[in-house]
């Protein structure tokens, strides 16, 4: 049995003109939307994480408002593997750099693109996890909620 370890990772929320800035990618055959962010290195801060992130996987700068969702997943209580626990911070960002110039020179591997999308639309996307997409439909209204989602797929 592998000895569990918890990896702990930050994710963005960047907007810009009621827009989401979301990765586009390919995973299990299918394609889905990721919000942009990674894993956190030792010493890191999280507000660090996301923005070096954001830069490398978008080319955008963002500076870190405030942290708005905390979510984790623990993969033997999803089916999963019993060795992953997840911790991510979400937090919502402001693109400091022109943010119709686009891409990064870090993608993920599952990374086909990126898209700016409607804020009304992500909950009928494909966007995983799917704990997030009426939250962040919610961000339309300028009333987010702030919350620990739980250990939620």
């Amino acid at each position: 049995m592998t000895t569990p370890v918890i990896r702990t990772a930050a994710k963005a929320i960047v907007v810009h003109d009621g827009r989401i800035l979301l990765q586009r990618a390919t995973w299990d055959g299918r394609e889905c939307y990721f919000l942009p962010g990674g894993g956190q290195h030792p010493g890191e801060a999280l507000a660090d994480t996301v923005r070096r992130e954001v830069e490398e996987e978008t080319g955008l700068d963002v500076r870190v408002e405030r942290m708005l969702w905390l979510r984790e997943y623990i993969g033997a209580h999803h089916g999963g593997d019993p060795a992953d626990h997840r911790i991510e911070a979400v937090f919502a960002c402001t693109p400091l750099s022109d943010p119709h110039q686009l891409g990064g020179h870090a993608a993920d591997d599952l990374q086909t693109g990126l898209e700016w999308v409607p804020l009304d639309k992500a909950p009928s996307l494909n966007l995983l996890p799917h704990t997030l997409r009426q939250p962040i439909a919610n961000l339309a209204t300028g009333h987010p909620e702030t919350a620990y989602l739980g250990d939620v797929a």
